[in-house]
């Protein structure tokens, strides 16, 4: 089954790079390029039946592309997204997680990264159409493998983030209770918007599981520590 894709970019060469990165690979069909947000809503209404994956933009003219993902999962529409942006920060990138991206491309990016969230979205979709239903196998033979693979393939630690950092921050991790960004930034003498970078980090790793918790105000995110060191380790060495 061909997967239809639709471009969500203002920038026509980036629309026109992720153009040709898409026909490269196997399996996918390009149904168009929308240059907003507002262009996008009107493919939604026209042909959303069709689309089964979108690559959006965040930072666009009108509404981001974080309020579009917003309201496809308030409309409970089945499209799948794949975040392409030059929105490095933590708290549009959680955003996004929450809202159900399946993946988050940092502009620029290789050919390779590109590549691998397409082949990885393709198992994933090919596992759950034409099928009614799953064994507990199957389902963790795909999406376990997925994770693993993730995982090793992580060799190095991301632009702004230090060993020296992370081991300090490890070291104050509560491990029998939850705790907060505020708690570690306190505890290791860190800011807090440097913290927030290192335990959404070690959440990706799984390190580290999150849950937000509401009340007066915006949000609140929890962590609590998983285990999972050696998933750590490899960036330590």
């Amino acid at each position: 089954m061909t997967i239809k894709v639709l471009i969500v970019e203002d920038d026509p060469m980036v629309a026109e790079f992720n153009k040709r990165y898409l026909h490269m690979i196997e399996g996918y069909e390009l149904l168009g390029i929308a240059g907003s947000a507002e262009e996008a809503t009107q493919w939604l209404k026209e042909k959303g039946n069709e689309i089964h994956l979108m690559l959006l933009d965040v930072y666009m003219p009108g509404q981001t592309g974080l309020e579009m993902l917003s309201a496809i999962r308030e409309k409970a529409l089945p499209i799948d997204v794949i975040l392409i942006t030059a929105a490095d920060d933590t708290e549009n990138i959680q955003t996004a997680l929450h809202y159900g991206a399946i993946d988050y491309l940092i502009k620029p990016f290789e050919f390779d990264r590109f590549k691998q969230a397409l082949l990885l979205y393709k198992e994933k979709f090919e596992l759950m159409h034409g099928r009614e239903s799953l064994n507990q196998k199957e389902l963790d033979q795909k999406l376990l493998r997925a994770k693993q693979e993730k995982l090793l393939e992580q060799k190095v630690l991301a632009k702004g983030l230090t060993k020296s950092t992370l081991a300090a921050i490890m070291e104050k991790l509560p491990k029998e209770k939850s705790f907060t960004t505020d708690e570690i930034a306190r505890s290791t003498g860190i800011s807090r918007v440097s913290v927030r970078k290192y335990l959404f980090f070690l959440e990706e790793i799984e390190v580290l599981e999150e849950t937000l918790t509401y009340g007066i105000g915006r949000p609140v995110s929890h962590y609590k520590y998983k285990g999972n060191s050696k998933n750590v380790d490899a960036y330590l060495k």
